[in-house]
């Protein structure tokens, strides 16, 4: 019998092919980072999402945690990566952390092409908010978002305690999904426009529709 083994590529391969051959726009190298973040999800995630276990369980992946001044880094030793976490940290932000650094073990080798810099963003700066949207894609789908948002679950602490992240992490993941922004489903009539009608009959309109209240 053969074995897959050596034929299936890797999670980390698998999310690094994902990026092209070339250099990218800011743009275009977050929506690199979301597709990861899916195929991410699909290949490790369980009912309860992304957990650390299934990071460390991955090949030549290590987490540590040890008295940092920042909430994570990551390098590698020579023989694997390893990830330090910020052990005074709450677990929600570890748990956000280790994927914002996964994130980085990812771009390794690739961040010129990933983030060339503008006037916004120095390519370090954009490296660093790439990192942050693959974690909050990685742990709050914006399919599963918006799941519980249908279902009701609204309140920025519910949502929170339902994907096991921080509050901060939803309202960003919020923002950037637009779920939270009210938009007219069934537009409201905003003003009327006179429509031709024939002699003697009267005076017909034809209502103008706006998507958003003002």
């Amino acid at each position: 019998m053969t074995s897959t083994t050596a034929t299936t590529p890797s999670v980390l391969a698998s999310l690094r092919h994902l990026i092209p051959r070339r250099p990218l726009t800011f743009d275009e190298a977050l929506r690199v980072a979301e597709q990861q973040a899916i195929r991410m999800a699909a290949l490790v995630a369980d009912e309860r999402g992304i957990l650390e276990h299934h990071i460390t369980g991955l090949p030549r992946i290590t987490v540590a945690y040890d008295e940092l001044p920042v909430s994570g880094m990551s390098h590698w030793n020579g023989e694997h990566w390893v990830i330090t976490i910020a052990k005074g940290d709450p677990v929600t932000r570890q748990r956000f952390t280790i994927l914002h650094e996964y994130k980085h073990i990812i771009d390794h080798g690739r961040t010129h092409d990933l983030y060339t810099g503008d006037r916004f963003r120095s390519g370090e700066q954009q490296a660093e908010k790439a990192a942050d949207y693959f974690a909050g894609c990685a742990l709050v789908g914006k399919r599963e978002l918006k799941a519980a948002w249908v279902s009701g679950i609204q309140k920025i602490a519910d949502l929170a305690s339902h994907f096991g992240v921080s509050e901060p992490a939803i309202q960003a993941r919020l923002a950037q999904t637009r779920l939270n922004v009210a938009v007219d489903r069934e537009p409201t009539p905003r003003c009327a426009r006179p429509t031709t009608t024939a002699v003697g009959s009267g005076q017909r309109f034809r209502a103008i529709y706006t998507t958003r209240r003002a």
